[in-house]
């Protein structure tokens, strides 16, 4: 997300809106498609291979987890403030040093020689991957100002976003077998080179007009902290049971800190984040539906893989082809809605829309047993849920930040990348306690089975996973259907008015 401009800047400011934008700015999607790409992948791409790295470092099952979590609890506790380090010191200047660090982070990773280094390396990936995504997504939102190819950029920018999780299980099951677990670091390095390299070419240098704010530092530490707390309470809870003082303390602490935070927006001169840009309804609407799409679909992807591993022994490189028709229809689905759908219905219609098509693809899955085969039993939900997930989260990226002052446009799209982030968190936590509590019930009546019913019992947990699933995005279709207002003005008239720093404008 770069801003700030120059004769080849990508943002005409409010007084030009109407000026020519940039020839370079389809280069520049694809500059950001790249850095988004590699921010989503990281999320998944090391799951696949954990276990040749646990071989490789011998590290405990009970460390194993940290791997992951390093990286979600730096990405997500940072997120905000990644957000509005780009609107304070230019987003070009910020999405460099967020694929430097980025890339620096990976290599050091992939060379890791022991357990701790590699988390360090994470937690480092995590650290500059909050750079970079908010940065990526506003300087999405200031390049593109004509709606029909904002809507176009929205789509593809919005597929990278939900389909990320599937192709990293696709990448790092190729990369795994064929060369080492390392290159599922090592492979962040050269996607950086290229997209530094893009950048350094093709985007101009977009500074902001005004007086440059100052950082709201006592709001940093409470929003980081209470982000941490967040991420850190329900990652053990997944692992430690909801019992745990590790678990339910940090989630106390963090309501604490976060209601704190709120207090402080209020009367802060310079507020990280303006309350403005949440008391927005259709704002709002749009972060909650990305939060509960976000919990849901990192259980598509958890369960569906387990599944696919366990139960139908399918290797890594087969469990990520198995994945690629939802991508398909993601990005398909992604490109009609923006392009034709959202110009002429709204989000209001197409989230909800795009919620009814994820609880029914989830309730698809609710049928699999262990006897199911892909094509008829899991092939027909994945495809749901693609077509879901891209009417869902193009609409919604659009909501969250058409109409706001590009000032503040990089901590706008930085709670996009913050509530996608906290809603994996909640939704892998709360999944995988709802599936071991029903494979735990399944083994306790059925002991008289022995053996033969621990497969039984694990895809019992799954489908109980894929009916509260269901349920996520049953809640959402209702809440996006009662939040999100309907059109007082055309999508193309508010995009049009975009830059300029008025009041958030209302969208679908």
């Amino acid at each position: 997300m770069l801003w700030p401009m120059t004769s080849s800047s990508v943002a005409p400011t409010a007084g030009s809106a109407s000026a020519t934008p940039s020839r370079r700015r389809w280069l520049t999607l694809a500059i950001v498609g790249i850095a988004q790409l590699m921010v989503v992948l990281d999320a998944t791409v090391v799951n696949i291979a954990l276990p040749s790295a646990q071989a490789d470092l011998g590290f405990s099952d009970g460390d194993r987890q940290w791997v992951v979590t390093a990286y979600s609890l730096a990405f997500g506790s940072l997120l905000l403030l990644g957000g509005r380090l780009s609107d304070l010191f230019g987003r070009k200047r910020t999405f460099i040093t967020g694929l430097v660090g980025f890339a620096a982070a990976s290599a050091l990773g992939g060379a890791a020689p022991d357990f701790g280094v590699l988390v360090a390396a994470r937690a480092l990936q995590g650290v500059f991957g909050a750079l970079l995504a908010p940065t990526a997504l506003a300087v999405l939102t200031t390049t593109f100002t004509i709606p029909k190819e904002r809507a176009r950029a929205f789509g593809v920018f919005g597929a990278i976003a939900g389909a990320g999780g599937a192709v990293g299980l696709l990448l790092g099951g190729f990369l795994t077998e064929t060369l080492d677990w390392r290159w599922n670091l090592y492979i962040n390095v050269g996607f950086a080179i290229v997209a530094i390299i893009g950048t350094l070419i093709f985007v101009g240098r977009v500074e902001s007009d005004g007086p440059r704010p100052r950082l709201d530092l006592p709001g940093t530490v409470l929003v980081s902290s209470g982000l941490f707390g967040v991420v850190y309470g329900f990652a053990n809870a997944e692992t430690e049971g909801w019992d745990s003082p590790l678990s339910w303390v940090p989630l106390a602490a963090a309501a604490v800190l976060l209601t704190a935070f709120v207090l402080w927006q209020r009367r802060a001169s310079h507020p990280l984040l303006p309350l403005a840009i949440l008391t927005d309804r259709n704002r709002s609407a749009a972060y909650l539906s990305i939060l509960i799409a976000g919990a849901s679909m990192f259980g598509i992807f958890l369960f569906v893989t387990y599944f696919l591993q366990a139960t139908l022994k399918f290797s890594p490189i087969q469990t990520g082809l198995a994945f690629l028709p939802m991508v398909v229809m993601l990005v398909v689905a992604a490109q009609l809605s923006t392009n034709l759908l959202f110009p002429r219905l709204g989000a209001k219609v197409m989230v909800p829309i795009g919620m009814i098509l994820g609880m029914s693809g989830m309730l698809l899955l609710t049928r699999l047993t262990v006897d199911s085969v892909y094509v008829t039993d899991v092939l027909p939900g994945l495809v749901l849920l693609g077509l879901a997930m891209g009417s869902i989260m193009p609409a919604s990226m659009q909501a969250a930040t058409l109409g706001v002052d590009r000032h503040f446009a990089g901590v706008a799209s930085a709670m996009v990348n913050t509530s996608q982030q906290v809603g994996g968190s909640i939704g892998t936590a709360l999944l995988n306690t709802i599936a071991a509590t029903a494979t735990t019930t399944y083994l306790t009546d059925h002991l008289a089975d022995g053996p033969g019913a621990l497969g039984p019992a694990a895809v019992t947990g799954y489908t109980t996973a894929f009916t509260w699933g269901a349920a996520f995005f049953a809640s959402g279709a209702v809440l996006a259907a009662v939040l999100f207002r309907r059109r007082s003005r055309t999508p193309q008239a508010a995009a049009g008015a975009h830059e300029a720093p008025v009041e958030p404008v209302a969208v679908g």
